[in-house]
């Protein structure tokens, strides 16, 4: 562990004054400074080593809290899936038994059966948990 020069950090913090994050342009402010730090790389003095640091904790805080992950439905995160692929319902249905039953998973008719998402699990390379109702 490193020690930090007290009188240095206190004149860094005065310098970057750190608070609370509770807007966007404060973010970014945030994220500019933490960019700043990093492409210094291993240059860093202990004491900005530390305000990295510090900010790091306040920008997740403030992206934790404003950007909060909704919990997806397996046919939406399918969807969200297929879109990043940009793979289209007819390539889709080519995994399932019939073009019927893709539509019917897309539109969230029918559930997804632990064969099919087993198989979209390896098709996607994400585990086929996300595609089971819980």
């Amino acid at each position: 562990m490193t020690t930090i020069d007290e009188a240095r950090y206190a004149d860094l913090l005065k310098e970057k004054h750190p608070r609370v994050i509770r807007t966007e342009a404060e973010n970014a402010r945030a994220l500019r400074e933490i960019e700043v730090f990093m492409a210094r790389g291993d240059g860093l003095r202990p004491e900005e080593a530390e305000l990295m640091d510090m900010l790091t904790i306040l920008v997740e805080r403030f992206e934790e809290d404003r950007y909060a992950l909704t919990s997806a439905s397996p046919a939406e995160i399918l969807r969200e899936l297929m879109s990043a692929r940009e793979m289209t319902q007819a390539e889709l249905s080519r995994l399932f038994p019939s073009k019927g039953i893709a539509s019917e998973v897309l539109a969230e008719k029918r559930a997804i059966s632990k064969a099919q998402a087993r198989k979209l699990g390896a098709v996607f390379h994400v585990s086929p948990a996300l595609f089971l109702e819980l």
